[in-house]
Parts: C-alpha cells; sequence; structure tokens
C-alpha cells in the first residue's frame, strides 16, 4: 500500500511540475499580433482589397449565425470586362434575393469604388420582397456619402443593416 502512496505521490509531483513548465513556457511566449492592412490604393489589386475588406468583416461578423458570410467584391472601372463582371455578378445576387436568404446568414458588399457598389446593392435590391430578409445581416463597405442610398434600398427587407466607412 506504501508503495502505491509513493508512486501516486511521485506521479502527482511529475503532473505538476510539466504543467508549471508549461504555463511558463506559455507566459514566456509573446503574443501575436495581427497587423492591420491598410486600404490599398491600386483598385485592381484584388488581393489586396480581399485582405483589406477581409479585416473588416473579420470585425463586423457579432450576430452571425451561419457557418461563414457571403462576400462579394463588386469590381471597380468602367472598363467592358469589369462591366461584363458586375453584370454578372449582380444577376448572381438578384437570384439570390429572389429566392431568399436563411436568417442568420450574412451578405457582404463591398470594393473599391464606393459608387458602384452602392449602385450594385440597390439594383440588386430593388425587387426584393418587404420583410424578405428579417435577421439577415448585410454589411456594405463603401464611402459616408453612400451610406444613405443603401440603407434607403435595404430598409423594405427588414434586414439588419451594417454600413462601415472605408
Amino acid at each position: 500500500m506504501y508503495k502505491y502512496a509513493l508512486l501516486a505521490a511521485i506521479a502527482l509531483t511529475g503532473t505538476l511540475s510539466i504543467t508549471a513548465c508549461s504555463q511558463q513556457d506559455q507566459a514566456q511566449q509573446p503574443t501575436e499580433q495581427v497587423q492591420a492592412v491598410s486600404k490599398p490604393t491600386d483598385p485592381n489589386d484584388s488581393k489586396a482589397w480581399n485582405a483589406y475588406l477581409g479585416q473588416i468583416v473579420q470585425k463586423n461578423m457579432q450576430g452571425m449565425t451561419a457557418d461563414r458570410p457571403f462576400p462579394y467584391l463588386v469590381p471597380a472601372g468602367d472598363t467592358d470586362d469589369a462591366n461584363a463582371l458586375r453584370q454578372r455578378q449582380l444577376e448572381q445576387v438578384q437570384d439570390t434575393v429572389a429566392r431568399g436568404v436563411l436568417p442568420g446568414n450574412m451578405l457582404v458588399f463591398a470594393g473599391p469604388d464606393s459608387g458602384k457598389t452602392a449602385e450594385f446593392v440597390t439594383d440588386a435590391f430593388k425587387d426584393a420582397k418587404p420583410g424578405s430578409f428579417k435577421d439577415v445581416i448585410v454589411l456594405v463597405i463603401g464611402d459616408a456619402a453612400d451610406k444613405d442610398k443603401v440603407t434607403t434600398a435595404l430598409q423594405p427587407t427588414g434586414a439588419t443593416v451594417r454600413y462601415v466607412n472605408m
């Protein structure tokens, strides 16, 4: 019996010392700082825009119960390619709006050109049924000048509208 008590005491002492070392190592490790990404200057650098806008989305996900948000990066520019891409994306979003979105989901709209993003959101939701987006979060990232236009377009849908200034 004495042997078992001695073995238990040794095992307990070893466990406590390992735990103490582990906690000391964790205390000595520097905390990892995530550096904020600044607003890109090149409207065509989609990788930089995704990184910049992604950090804004991460900060505004409270209340979302879905697995992930559904982001739409509205392309800038007036080239034929940019217009065609925006039109295809608009048709996709209009289909989504017509079908409806389950509560707890988040739709995100942003792009290098805030005016084009505001116009995109307005066009996408113009035929939405009143109240059809109740408990759905719609996050729009743009310039302060476009906030009223976007908010007015989304208000009848019943969505929880979040507008973040770039």
